[in-house]
Order: C-alpha cells, then structure tokens, then sequence
C-alpha cells in the first residue's frame, strides 16, 4: 500500500470560506471532483453552480524530482437555479457531474450538469488583444467616420494572461427526472446523460435532438420497483456501456444489438445472503457508483457498506469484496433515522487499477490494494494538515478496550463524509473533497 502525505501545504476553499474558515454555507459544499485525462487540471463542482479548475504548476528547474502544486485555473457559474413554472418545481444549481474530453488543440472541453441541463465548456487563454481598429477607439467607443483620415492595420498587443470559460452548447429538455449520470463515449463524437428511469444518447454537436437507448419507466407508476442509479460506457468499446440500479444489480448494454437497450446483455448480480437479510437490506445494496477499469475487463461498483469488483465475464458474483465500514452494520437504525443510510458514496480506480478509493464518514477514506489484499483508512482534516506530513492510518474500535491511536465507533462524526474522490490518471496523486474542503495528496517523495 502506497504511504501517502501531504502534496499541497494548504487546503483549497472556497471563496467566501477563505476569511472564516470555520463556517461555511450549502453552496459551498463541493459535489464534483474530476482530473482530466492528463492529470494536468483537476476540476470541481459545487452545490452553488460553480466549476473552480485546478492546474499543476510546471516542475521547477531547481527541483526537478517534484513536480508543483495545485493552483487555481479558472472559476467560473456553470448553472444557475432555474423554476419548473409547468411543474412548479424549483430546479437547483447544484453541480452534479464534469466529465473532461481529451484535449485536441490549445484549449480545454469538460461537460457539467445539474439536475437538468448539460453544458459543454471551452476552457481557453488569451494573453493578447487587438489595437488599433479604424471604427472604434482604444475604449471600444465607435468613433466619428468624418475624423477617420488613414487605414489602420489593427495588430495584436501583448496582455496578461486571461482564462475565459464560454458555453459552446446546451442540452436541455431531454430528461424528466433528476440527472444523476454522465459519461463521454470512447469515440468522442458522442455522451450518454442518466435520469432515474431513461438513459440518453446525444452526440457533443447536436443539442436539440437525443436518442432515448434505456427507458425503464413502467407504464403505471406504481408498478416502479427500482430506478437508475449511475451509468458509464466503456472505455474503449464505444458501443458498450452500464447501468447499476437501486437493487443492487448491473445490466450492460450493447447498442449494437438494438436501438433501445432495455433488453440488457448481461446482468450482474450477487445472491443475497439469508442469513444477513433485514429490515435495510434493499437499502444498503442500492448502487451508488459504477466504474469500468482501466483496461476494461473489469468494472467496480459501491453500495453502501461495501465496494465489489466485477469481472465482465462473469456475471453471478463479483470476485472481489471489499468491507468500507462494516463497523456501521449495528447502527444501520440510527443512520435511517438521519438520512445517512441514503448517502452516495463514489469510488475509484488508480491508473493501473491495483488499488481502488473510496469514502466513509468521520472525513475517513479507505484505500484497497488489489495484489497484495492490504488496506487502509486515512483521514482527511485539517487537524493534521502540515505540509509534507505522512497521513498516519486510522482505525476504528468497535468494542471492548479502545487503543490510544483508536476511534470509537460512537464517536464518528457523520456530518463529515467523504463522498467525491478522484486519482490522477498516470500518478499517485490523489484528490478528496470533505463537505466544502478539497484535499490533494500524493504518495510518499524521498
């Protein structure tokens, strides 16, 4: 297992957090956290519409074993709040997906969503500006053409370097419910966005028409038994993508086979447990995350108590299981009673899909190593926030005698949870956001 510490010797907040850091407010909180495919620049979105991009500062010349820090890129209002006047529904900013595209010239492309409406942006420099027009002058005021006695070549004056973010297009009206999903295809020509019962296929050029590829919404609506929880295609089988759902099953798809995919290619699904069946067991067993490998023969996929490892090729049981917090088996009443049971935790994949993140509560996160069957539990928080400091492991006492270096499990925090992480594509370089904090860690540098 990977000894990570501290990369950056700060943590990044918002901006109406960074003069009182003890108190924050709901949009502050991040929702959304994505590196794009060079690691370059790490996105984040927010409860308040707002995308804030993080580039990596080029390696110094006089430290060329470590590359630089973090810093602030661009921010800018991705959604506003918008009102439903048909419904009279109130349709919140909330930033609730970015999915970067490959960079095929000088400026950068993501996608963000909220609820609703998918945006695709260009993230882009400009470092000069024309001087010099015939009709207007230096202040952008159209001048009198009776005063204009010469032709003017306008020319290109250095300034400094500017970072604009421009909407190059919209895609809306296409889903009825809450969108909780988007996924970028392997050819990029295309994206696939997922609501709780339809999943839609747009190509990035075209925003006025998509094709509906999964409708899984029952003809009476008391009939519904399970809604679509998270999709994402393969990353380099562009016809094939999945979908997990509020049962705890997966279906992949093959668009090859039929235009609308609700006859599924595969169907994974692990056999409940007798023995452990109770009162939450549907709840606990609802995806919340699914991720293709890599490499894509494997896919990855969180519900609430566990993160299972799937190989495509077998469908009946996952071959890997790992516990995230079994300790909160006996507390599953207490967090039906406060909502917790409900959270949406995500997980990822490192670049050569050995080790596998995702989060957990009391600002922990939980790191398993695939080969060697290790894991461990770090902590996120400003506590222990010194630059270049080695995150010690945590460990929580579930009864009995607690140790000195212990936590009791009475004892967590659930109000601080981890639910958005992200791993640098190529490096060990990692990215948890903790309510309206972002924390960036790298592995240990000798």
């Amino acid at each position: 297992m990977k000894c990570f510490s501290r990369y950056l010797p700060y943590i990044f907040r918002p901006p109406s957090t960074i003069l009182s850091s003890s108190c924050h407010t709901e949009a502050d909180i991040i929702s959304t956290v994505e590196f794009n495919h060079t690691g370059e620049l790490l996105a984040t979105g927010d409860k308040g519409g707002r995308v804030v991009i993080f580039q990596r500062e080029q390696e110094s010349k006089n430290q060329p074993h470590r590359r630089g820090e973090y810093n602030v890129y661009s921010t800018f209002q991705s959604h506003e709040p918008e009102f439903d006047y048909l419904k009279s529904l109130e349709i919140e900013e909330k930033i609730n997906k970015i999915r970067w595209l490959p960079q095929q010239n000088a400026a950068y492309f993501l996608l963000s969503t909220n609820d609703k409406t998918v945006k695709l942006w260009k993230i882009s420099e400009r470092d000069k500006r024309p001087e010099g027009y015939n009709l207007k002058d230096d202040d952008g005021r159209i001048r009198d053409p009776s005063t204009i006695t010469m032709l003017r070549v306008p020319v290109l004056q250095p300034m400094d370097l500017m970072v604009e973010a421009t909407p190059r297009r919209v895609f809306a009206n296409a889903h009825t419910y809450h969108i909780n999903s988007i996924s970028v295809n392997s050819d990029y020509e295309t994206y696939m966005s997922a609501d709780d019962l339809r999943i839609n296929l747009w190509n990035l050029e075209i925003t006025n028409r998509s094709f509906n590829i999964v409708d899984i919404k029952p003809a009476n609506m008391e009939e519904l038994t399970e809604v679509i929880t998270a999709a994402e295609f393969h990353p380099n089988q562009c016809n094939t993508f999945v979908y997990s759902s509020s049962k705890g099953t997966i279906r992949l798809c093959d668009m090859r086979a039929m235009a609308l995919c609700d006859k599924h290619s595969k169907f994974f699904e692990e056999p409940e447990d007798p023995s452990n069946r109770s009162f939450f067991s549907e709840i606990i067993s609802s995806i919340s995350d699914v991720k293709f490998s890599h490499s894509g023969r494997y896919m990855m996929t969180r519900d609430y108590l566990t993160v299972k490892v799937w190989d495509l090729n077998m469908e009946n049981r996952p071959i890997e299981t790992y516990q995230v917090h079994d300790y909160l088996r006996s507390k599953l009443c207490s967090l039906y009673e406060n909502d917790c049971i409900f959270d949406k935790f995500e997980c990822v994949w490192n670049g050569s899909d050995s080790v596998i993140m995702t989060g957990s509560y009391n600002n922990f996160f939980r790191m398993f190593d695939r080969n060697t069957k290790r894991d461990v539990t770090l902590e996120a928080s400003r506590e222990n926030s010194k630059p270049r400091a080695i995150l010690k492991p945590r460990k929580v006492c579930v009864g009995g005698k607690r140790r000195k270096d212990e936590i009791s499990v009475d004892s967590l925090d659930f109000s601080k949870k981890i639910l958005h992480t992200a791993w640098h594509p190529s490096e060990n370089i990692i990215a948890v956001a903790a309510t309206n904090n972002l924390y960036i860690f790298q592995d240990k540098v000798n």
